[in-house]
C-alpha cells in the first residue's frame, strides 16, 4: 500500500542520509521505524491502560485502579532498588 508523508527539509535530508548510510531506501528506513515503533507498543504496554475496561461503577478498583497500579509499581521499584525483591 502506498502512503504519502510530508517531511520538512531537515528531516528529509537526515532521513535520506541515514538510509544511505544503512544501504537502504528511504522507504525501507521508514518502514523499519514504523515496525520498531509498533512492536514497542505491543502487549508489554502500560498495564494501567486496561483498568476500568469492564467498569460497573460499583467498585473502588474501577475508580481508583490507576492510582493503585501506580502505587504497586512504585512499591516494586523501591523494593528492587533496596534489594528486597
Amino acid at each position: 500500500m502506498r502512503t504519502q508523508i510530508a517531511l520538512d527539509a531537515e528531516q528529509h535530508a537526515r532521513v535520506k542520509q541515514k538510509a544511505a548510510s544503512l544501504g537502504i531506501t528511504m522507504a525501507e528506513y521508514i518502514r523499519r521505524l514504523v515496525d520498531r515503533d509498533l512492536a514497542a507498543a505491543g502487549p508489554a504496554g502500560d498495564p494501567s491502560s486496561i483498568i476500568g475496561i469492564g467498569r460497573s461503577g460499583g467498585s473502588d478498583i474501577a475508580s481508583e485502579g490507576k492510582s493503585r497500579v501506580a502505587d504497586a509499581v512504585a512499591d516494586a521499584v523501591a523494593a528492587r532498588r533496596s534489594g528486597r525483591t
